[in-house]
């Protein structure tokens, strides 16, 4: 196949189709070690390096609003781990990295570990959307297990109090340490033995160690078993842990997570006046409606109309009567010239049909049997001949065969 039956690119056209093929979602959220080389700090604030190993190097981005938040700065020679999504720099058709966030390597082991087991709960059916619980649209008691210092639970209750007040039920957790898991497990199987609609399992930002606990089986199978529809929001948006794979849904923050529980009070307010004028606007067009009709109504049975409407279906009655009388009338002429001509047929064959036209008919009497043969009679015996307008008594004096044929 030659390359007129696809038509010939652009180089920029060529550039946009792999940028359309690497970044279509297959390489987003990776997370990839390496040795930071030519590193650039732009003054736009933009980094700009490359992430290199002794076989491979690979183009890096990192934009001013994600290297914000970098609790270090890069250096060159630096052995990191980065988080980003792949994309294609189409000035110079290269493909790059865009990072989101970066780390420093050394603890690659916890990294390790934290893919074995997301790829065996993954293979488990612990992450698949089938499994996922919806959240109550109206929930009236919420239940919160988080660390009861820090901001977290401030920013819960700030933000359920200004959108849409409900009951909580609040369960002070360890979120880091040792006992972290152990910790989270028990008040996830507390909140279960509740009247809670909905639970918030929550804390803030930090390390891969900070939310190991986070990232412990029995975490994601007590959430994986839990009855009620459990909200993730471990850490700040670029931190992924595997509870947020398991619960039924995940926020990037606690504040997120209070906006994703409930609804906007001051939207429902405006959706239900809404709905009220519109139920005023069609019980008024209903009544209007209902008006009208009433008014044909009275319209239909005013005396004159009345009279008129009779008088039209009288007429209508005649003319029906008439077309009736016509259809009957033709009906009978058929059936009457069909009569006649079986009649004529008929009489055609009649026996008085024949007598009409000279012929007469013999009765051997006693018996009246009719004499075909000169051999039905004796000489001497009764006969009677009958004629078309009558009967003939005689004797027979004599018989004489002859042969007409």
């Amino acid at each position: 196949m030659g390359f007129e039956s696809k038509g010939i690119y652009t180089v920029h056209e060529f550039t946009l189709a792999v940028k359309n093929v690497l970044t279509r979602g297959h390489f987003n959220d990776m997370w990839i070690r390496g040795e930071i080389s030519n590193f650039t700090n732009h003054g736009s604030g933009h980094r700009y390096f490359t992430l290199k190993d002794k076989n491979s190097q690979l183009h890096c981005v990192m934009f001013k609003w994600y290297g914000k938040n970098l609790k270090f700065e890069l250096e060159h020679g630096m052995k990191v781990i980065v988080f980003g999504d792949l994309d294609v720099y189409e000035q110079k058709g290269v493909y790059q990295l865009k990072v989101r966030d970066v780390r420093p390597d050394g603890i690659g082991e916890l990294y390790k570990a934290y893919e074995q087991l997301k790829n065996k709960l993954a293979m488990e059916g612990l992450f698949s959307p089938d499994h996922k619980k919806a959240l109550p649209r109206f929930p009236k008691k919420i239940g919160v297990a988080t660390s009861p210092t820090g901001a977290v639970l401030h920013d819960i209750l700030t933000v359920l109090g200004r959108r849409y007040p409900v009951n909580i039920l609040f369960i002070p957790t360890v979120v880091q340490g040792d006992n972290a898991g152990q910790s989270i497990v028990r008040s996830i199987d507390a909140l279960n033995k509740t009247d809670v609609d909905l639970i918030i399992l929550g804390r803030g930002g930090g390390s891969i160690e900070d939310l190991w606990a986070f990232n412990e089986e029995t975490v994601a199978r007590a959430i994986f078993n839990s009855r009620i529809p459990i909200i993730s929001a471990v850490g700040h948006e670029t931190d992924f842990t595997i509870s947020d794979f398991v619960a039924d849904i995940r926020a990037p923050t606690p504040s997120a997570a209070a906006e994703i529980a409930v609804p906007d009070r001051l939207e429902l307010i405006n959706h239900i006046t809404r709905l009220g004028h519109r139920l005023i606007e069609n019980q008024r067009r209903f009544v209007s409606e209902s008006m009208s009709y009433l008014s044909d109504l009275e319209d239909g049975v005013a005396p004159h109309l009345f009279i008129e409407r009779l008088t039209q279906y009288i007429q209508f009655i005649d003319e029906l009567t008439r077309r009736q009388t016509m259809s009957i009338g033709r009906l009978m002429e058929v059936k009457q010239a069909l009569l006649n001509a079986h009649a004529g047929k008929l009489d055609a064959v009649s026996p008085l049909g024949i007598l009409s036209r000279g012929y007469s008919i013999t009765l051997k009497t006693p018996g009246k049997t009719p004499v075909q043969s000169i051999g039905d009679v004796e000489k001497s015996d009764e006969v009677s001949i009958i004629v078309s307008d009558g009967k003939i008594r005689c004797n027979v004096y004599g018989k004489e065969e002859c042969k007409w044929k």
